[in-house]
């Protein structure tokens, strides 16, 4: 039998680094029944080069000012020309030629919405990034037992599912969690496939990652509603749990001379979720 036609959907802006790699290990996969459709947030860098190179089915091209996830992303699932359909950020690079059969192989299922892929850190990354990485991916990963975890940078989506009920476009940040919650609230599966693996990391500032977790949180609050926890809770107790897994992570690791960085991280990812709780109310 062969491989069903699926539809694969990539984000992409000033990442011809990662592309060079990336572009390749899609070329290589085991699984060729495929299209690819690029957005392209109006790079600068050569990305615009090599995505035409690749010969994607579609290739738009908007300016950084027209960004929104939520808006881009419905634009490739209206796009797409498959019920099965694969999301790959541009800097998250497939490992191996089995990167995209598991997840098309999940989304056969017609009780999964969603899945996504495992993903591991780059060689560069940080220990307190590199943390976050083990507790949501690693074999041991804590976000199975989360209320909820979900990555877009790495995934799947079932386009019969996705035409209920696209992504909200008044979210700047979470739309991917706020979409699976609803998939899962639907009745839907939303499932983690380890087998496919993609390398992708961010070494965020403090100040970048204050942003990210406030508008995370403004996000995530104002999509479920939920009321924002004391200071106390929310922040202090918050960072000492955080700090003690980096203490862990770095001891483990050999890393230890990082954990001052990882605590002045965590606390400003802290201040963030605080912060944008408060902004949604």
């Amino acid at each position: 039998m062969s491989d069903p036609f699926v539809s694969i959907i990539m984000r992409s802006y000033n990442e011809a680094w990662a592309l060079k790699e990336t572009l390749p290990a899609l070329s290589a996969q085991d699984y060729q029944n495929w299209e690819l459709i690029v957005i392209d947030s109006g790079s600068t860098d050569g990305s615009q080069d090599l995505i035409r190179a690749a010969k994607p089915a579609h290739f738009i091209q908007i300016t950084p000012q027209e960004y929104n996830p939520s808006r881009v992303m419905n634009h490739g699932m209206r796009l797409a020309q498959s019920d099965i359909c694969i999301f790959l950020n541009a800097d998250a690079t497939p490992q191996g030629t089995r990167w995209l059969r598991p997840l098309v192989e999940t989304l056969m299922d017609q009780k999964v919405a969603a899945c996504f892929s495992r993903q591991i850190p780059r060689p560069d990354c940080q220990a307190v990034f590199a943390c976050d990485y083990d507790r949501c991916f690693g074999p041991q990963r804590e976000s199975a037992h989360w209320d909820h975890f979900f990555s877009m940078v790495s995934s799947g989506l079932r386009k019969p599912v996705w035409q209920q009920r696209g992504f909200r476009e008044d979210l700047q940040y979470a739309e991917d969690d706020d979409y699976t919650r609803w998939c899962k609230a639907s009745g839907y599966e939303v499932l983690y496939v380890p087998d496919s693996i993609a390398m992708h990391s961010h070494n965020y500032t403090p100040e970048q990652s204050y942003k990210r977790a406030l508008g995370d949180a403004v996000a995530i609050a104002k999509a479920t509603r939920a009321q924002p926890k004391n200071w106390l809770r929310a922040v202090a107790l918050g960072w000492l749990n955080d700090v003690r897994h980096d203490f862990r992570f770095c001891l483990a690791n050999g890393r230890m001379t990082e954990f001052p960085h990882a605590a002045q991280i965590r606390y400003q990812q802290r201040r963030g979720k605080w912060h944008g709780a408060l902004t949604a109310r």
